[in-house]
């Protein structure tokens, strides 16, 4: 009994002991997992805003750009001079995007007006102020304004504005990146906006900005920097090889013609590459064989160590001897460079054709001359083994952009030719996109039919270059104009190869 007792008091007093410290216990461990919990957030406060450290990239060192420099030479001249243009009532513009594809040299821009101008120069990524916390984006750029101010005149750099920017909607649950926007709108045309303070931001994708971001007062201009035309690829290659060793051999102006569609990020990678390659091979300066291999591994990709059976190696062999026999036949104004079936990057084997001019506008015929020989490949098959392979997946892939551009956007259709609305267009009924699905197939299915017509006609053409192809591999311009030296060219409508970037017809 007496133990009975001792375990009763006992039980007692530890009740007594829970009920006292047990809810102290629990508070503390919930305040510790609390602190823990903070401690392991992601720091969003604002790291201090420092000017950008001086650009050394003058006016000099940009070439093919000269619309887009002499828009940008005014800025500097109202930073260096604001007397001037104020005794007129002129104004500095607020805001200035620049526009374009991707590697043209917006970002170069910007560095060059900072250099010129001597003013303080302060770059953001958009990105940096996209934030999961509310509040926090709108801070940053209140940060960056406020220090800019105080160092002006000031320019602002806001790289990639899209992805701060992007145009608002009403369903729209991204609160923060709306205040981060609104404070932008409101740092470019508020009541606290500074006249010597410009901003300047670059981007890829100006349809989807948003309006308010677009009109005057804010990015009062909208400056395009496009792809450089030959006068322009010509001067961004002798910018880019002013340092280096060029062999004699070297002509920069068939460098230039043969890269139309390139931007100056493009033409700079060619040049360092043909500048590795000749140091790799030991020579003290680089020679036109190590352009042509750069151009052709930024075309075609790098070069894979794939072994392909004889059979398969039978079967490119044909196929892109379809592409080349019937590029000739269409007048050869792809400018065909090389045919190989040499594996290069995805493809088992290419045709790689370069166009010689800048061309803006392109016809139907073109277009359609082009599908003819996207599908060349595929029709040589047929005609030699009687079936086709996969080898001409991206072909297919080509062919259904053009056929569907030329239909539904350029109104290039025979039965709904004036009305060019886009496929995704709420507005265009169920009715009218069968039609020009129809329509589309056709040109396809016509263009496909051409192929292999001239294919069975030149059979014999076909065979002298596919069994040159699989005994050397790799056929030059010189090599497949000897090779179909007895065979007439069809009149062609010009070149079926515009300005867009040059590519291989692939396997």
């Amino acid at each position: 009994m007496p133990l009975l007792i001792d375990a009763a008091g006992i039980l007692g007093e530890v009740r007594d002991v829970l009920i006292t410290w047990l809810p102290i216990l629990l508070i503390v461990a919930l305040l510790y997992f609390m602190w823990r919990a903070v401690s392991m957030m992601p720091r969003t406060k604002p790291r201090e805003v420092k000017p950008d450290s001086a650009s050394l990239v003058s006016w000099d060192e940009i070439a093919g750009l000269d619309e887009a420099k002499d828009e940008l030479r005014e800025v500097v001249d109202f930073l260096r001079e604001p007397e001037r243009f104020a005794k007129l009532g002129a104004r500095v513009p607020k805001g200035i995007l620049l526009y374009g594809p991707p590697g043209t040299g917006k970002t170069l821009l910007a560095k060059a007006v900072a250099h010129e101008s001597g003013a303080a120069f302060f770059s953001q990524s958009a990105s940096s102020f996209v934030e999961m916390f509310a509040g926090v984006g709108a801070g940053r750029i209140r940060k960056l304004f406020e220090t800019a101010r105080k160092h002006a005149p000031a320019i602002v750099f806001i790289d990639e504005l899209d992805a701060v920017g992007a145009a608002r909607s009403v369903n729209s649950l991204n609160r923060e990146q709306d205040q981060t926007l609104n404070q932008l709108l409101v740092e470019l045309d508020g009541f606290v906006a500074d006249p010597r303070v410009v901003v300047l931001a670059a981007s890829n994708r100006l349809d989807a900005l948003d309006p308010a971001l677009l009109r005057p007062g804010r990015f009062d201009r909208q400056v395009l920097v496009s792809t450089p035309d030959l006068a322009g690829r010509s001067a961004i290659l002798k910018v880019h090889t002013r340092a280096k060793p060029i062999g004699p051999d070297v002509d920069l102006e068939i460098v230039a013609r043969r890269t139309a569609g390139l931007g100056g990020a493009d033409l700079e990678n060619i040049c360092n590459e043909a500048a590795i390659r000749a140091g790799r091979t030991g020579r003290q300066v680089i020679e036109a064989e190590d352009f042509d291999w750069a151009l052709e591994r930024i075309m075609a990709g790098l070069q894979t160590s794939r072994i392909l059976t004889e059979k398969e190696k039978r079967v490119v062999a044909y196929h892109e001897a379809g592409h080349a026999l019937v590029g000739h036949l269409l007048g050869d104004t792809t400018a065909l460079q090389k045919v190989t079936i040499v594996p290069r990057g995805h493809a088992l084997g290419y045709v790689l054709n370069l166009p010689d001019e800048d061309r803006y506008i392109r016809t139907r015929e073109e277009l359609v001359d082009e599908i003819t020989m996207l599908l060349a490949g595929r029709a040589a098959e047929v005609v030699t083994f009687g079936r086709i392979s996969t080898s001409a997946a991206s072909d297919l892939e080509r062919v259904t952009a053009i056929a569907r551009a030329m239909v539904f956007e350029y109104g290039m259709g025979e039965t709904v030719s004036a009305r060019t609305m886009r496929a995704d267009n709420y507005a265009l009924s169920e009715a009218t996109k069968r039609l020009r699905d129809a329509e589309q197939a056709r040109i396809a299915d016509e263009a496909y039919a051409d192929a292999l017509a001239l294919c069975e006609e030149h059979r014999a053409a076909l065979e002298r270059l596919a069994v040159a192809l699989l005994d050397r591999e790799t056929l030059d311009r010189a090599d497949v104009k000897r090779l179909l030296a007895d065979v007439p060219q069809r009149a062609s409508s010009g070149s079926a190869v515009g300005v867009a970037r040059a590519q291989p017809y692939d396997s």
